[in-house]
């Protein structure tokens, strides 16, 4: 009876010890908090409806590889490849952008199924493609690292996870059906178009080949493994529409291949699959670590372990479990790019075709700056800051062949897309802010040539101070984000002591002043002999990127953006109450726009503000700087509580490689760089009764919020360390000294708060 007592009393504590790992309750502020796994609070498809354009599928933290469902739409919601909308696919592909407003990858698709199809007939639609299937989105499941979907048409689970450069299937077909798998390399989506492929059989086991393609990256070669964990007993290869007998190798424009497996070794089937821009040896290299293991559940774990670690730089408390989804999976989305490119031997494509390595850093891409440089690169210096060094040494080696630095890159093409040159933003903060780990001479000397040169307009800049509106579209934006990145130019001069530079290229920052219109309160285009306005003026209108002074958005929305001396900015108005006036009246207009074109990407509005894209993100926290921070704390609120949701429609517009996301983060924890080289966070209203990020080993930064709540939404008084804090910002470096922000919030703004005597 004693031996079978403590058996018993062996398992009860055993029990205890268990569900003690799993659940841990603690007590702060009067608040239950239960510590768990964090990627519970990560739903991937916030974002896959509506505007967001993100993917549901599988990748780790900048992973190579992002393996995803495609439903094979063309169209602008379908910009990743999939849209909540739908519930067709036609397989899964393996690179994918996440919520950017042009489409382009879903590179090497494969898809399962359970019968023999014909290849040889031509696809005009999507709809018109033999192993096209239906699936609910009640049989579809997506958590950080791992989606499945049970495609409706051939009775198959699908399951995808995902490691740093290799992607892992898993099948699973109904017992005695058929067990088959197609790759087509040659049906396209949206700006991707196949201009060379192969397919090769290489043995029983081993399918290998590449495939060539143009579109918004107009030379991306992507080289592809897949590898099986069954022996295939059949294949059908074909080239255009023709059928390619007696054959082990096709190549065409655009190939497939009906592969069949032994059926009788389970109804299981797995694949892995490596992709590199170099060679297939290097995408055999990319998988070589899982040799000829099948680690399905394995690698699942690891990717949740990788998120688990990402996720974990910051935690929240909150009595709201809605506000927790959403802040996770902001925190989820704004580490997914920039993306691993370079091989595991450190080899990665240039644009023009030669092949570069990488010494000692990975090299990244997909780099959207205009969107990035503004709130994800300011996060990843708090969460990841040797992986911010890597992006950093990528731009310089793109700066060595084209002695300019990099606007927008995918798959190490410039795409050219958008305004300005924010690569020297990255730089700057990232040097401003104690990262070192790249040459910054280099790195100056890029900045400097860059902004130097006369490309993109910078010619006009250069000659009249501004660019004349009748010299180039797009001139009033151009203009004001040259001149923000002269000021971050100049701030590494200073930093150097390089003074003739940093005179220079700070007189040169103030650009904007020439074009701002005293008697409309706007930023308008002036012409080049600097004495008209461009007429007629509406500062509602819009036309998307052709004949316009705004790039995707208007006068209202563009208005803003001197990031780097809102002080001046205020004295062109006149006085503060002037500016707050006019700032306030962003927020209060009627939400017409008006033009025949206008920018789909204007979305999100609360008045003429525009969420949905990015020009708008810093503009609530321009209040602090004008003494009316409470107006900051209330805007700040009500755009948290209004463009964000836990729904597939829950982002207001394009998600941006993880900039949408990250505005929430720093939104909802209550600070934000509003100009992100300068040092400053700018403070809002946080939503959380406790945040914790965490610095270093030992070292953690706290916000608390105390008597936080939708209706307390402003800040009554503050302590740093238990020391009155009447700012309206906090300081890189005090974040990083680690300690205790402490608010006290009310219901009613507290008007002396933060205010400048």
């Amino acid at each position: 009876m004693k031996i079978l007592y403590n058996i018993r009393l062996l398992l009860v504590i055993l029990s205890i010890i268990i569900f003690s790992c799993n659940r841990k309750e603690t007590h702060s502020n009067g608040v239950n908090i239960i510590e768990t796994n964090l990627t519970e609070f990560v739903d991937p498809f916030i974002g896959t409806g509506g505007h967001g354009h993100t993917y549901p599928g599988a990748t780790i933290p900048f992973g190579m590889v992002q393996v995803s469902p495609d439903n094979g739409v063309s169209g602008w919601d379908w910009c990743s490849g999939y849209h909540y909308s739908d519930s067709k696919t036609i397989g899964f592909s393996h690179l994918h952008l996440s919520g950017t407003g042009i489409g382009d990858l879903t590179d090497i698709r494969v898809m399962p199924i359970n019968k023999k199809v014909d290849l040889t007939t031509p696809v005009n639609t999507r709809d018109e493609i033999p192993y096209i299937s239906k699936y609910s989105h009640t049989n579809e499941n997506a958590t950080p690292g791992y989606y499945s979907v049970f495609l409706d048409d051939f009775n198959i689970k699908a399951e995808l996870t995902a490691d740093l450069r290799t992607a892992f299937h898993r099948y699973t077909f109904r017992e005695g059906d058929d067990q088959s798998l197609i790759l087509d390399l040659g049906y396209t989506v949206n700006w991707d178009k196949t201009v060379d492929s192969q397919i090769n059989i290489e043995d029983k086991y081993t399918v290998s080949g590449y495939r060539y393609s143009t579109g918004w990256a107009k030379n991306q070669k992507v080289y592809f493994v897949l590898q099986f964990s069954k022996s295939i007993n059949g294949y059908d290869l074909y080239k255009s529409n023709t059928k390619v007998e007696r054959s082990n190798t096709v190549k065409d424009t655009a190939t497939s291949v009906q592969l069949f497996f032994n059926e009788v070794v389970k109804n299981q089937l797995e694949v892995k699959v490596g992709v590199s821009s170099v060679s297939i040896d290097n995408a055999k290299k990319n998988i070589a670590e899982h040799k000829n293991n099948f680690e399905f559940d394995l690698v699942k774990e690891k990717a949740h372990s990788s998120w688990e670690n990402a996720l974990s730089n910051i935690n929240v408390e909150t009595k709201i479990d809605s506000l927790r989804t959403i802040f996770y999976t902001a925190l989820y989305h704004s580490q997914i790019a920039p993306v691993t490119y370079s091989d595991s031997d450190g080899a990665y494509r240039k644009e023009n075709d030669t092949v570069s390595y990488a010494d000692k850093f990975v090299a990244y891409s997909t780099l959207s700056l205009w969107d990035t440089f503004r709130a994800e690169h300011p996060l990843l210096v708090l969460l990841a800051p040797d992986k911010v060094s890597d992006m950093i040494n990528s731009m310089l080696a793109y700066y060595e062949d084209k002695k300019i630095l990099p606007v927008w890159t995918l798959y190490a093409n410039e795409t050219n897309t958008m305004t300005g040159y924010h690569s020297v933003s990255v730089i700057a903060e990232a040097y401003l802010k104690g990262i070192r780990g790249f040459d910054i001479e280099k790195a100056y000397e890029a900045m400097k040539q860059t902004m130097m040169q006369d490309e993109r307009g910078l010619n006009f800049y250069k000659e009249y101070g501004y660019i004349p509106y009748e010299l180039l579209d797009e001139s009033v934006t151009i203009t004001l984000e040259y001149a923000y990145n002269d000021w971050c130019v100049a701030q590494i001069a200073k930093a150097l002591h390089k003074n003739e530079d940093y005179n220079y290229f700070l007189k040169r920052s103030e650009a904007y002043t020439h074009l701002f219109d005293p008697e409309t309160g706007f930023m308008r285009g002036k012409n080049k002999e600097g004495v008209a306005w461009h007429e007629p003026f509406d500062p509602k209108f819009s036309a998307h990127r052709v004949h316009a002074d705004y790039t995707e958005g208007n006068a209202w929305q563009h208005s803003w953006f001197v990031p780097h001396n809102i002080e001046r900015l205020i004295q062109l108005f006149g006085d503060e109450n002037t500016f707050v006036t006019k700032l306030e009246q962003l927020f209060t207009e009627d939400s017409e726009i008006t033009g025949d074109n206008v920018s789909a990407d204007i979305s999100g509005l609360i008045g003429q503000y525009a969420h949905g894209n990015e020009p708008s993100h810093h503009i609530a926290y321009m209040f602090n700087k004008a003494n009316a921070p409470w107006k900051t704390q209330y805007w700040v609120h009500q755009i948290l509580k209004t463009q964000y949701n836990t729904t597939p429609k829950g982002l207001s517009g394009n998600e941006d490689c993880g900039q949408m996301s990250a505005w929430y983060v720093f939104s909802s924890l209550g600070i934000y760089p509003m100009n992100p080289a300068s040092g400053e966070y700018q403070i809002g209203s946080p939503l959380f009764d406790k945040s914790t990020i965490k610095i270093k080993e030992g070292v953690d930064f706290t916000i608390e919020a105390e008597q936080v709540s939708d209706a307390n939404i402003y800040i009554q008084s503050a302590t740093l360390n238990g020391k009155e804090l009447n700012r309206s910002y906090i300081t890189h470096q005090e974040i990083m000294n680690g300690g205790t922000l402490h608010f006290v919030m009310g219901s009613s703004p507290n008007k002396n708060w933060g205010v400048k005597n």
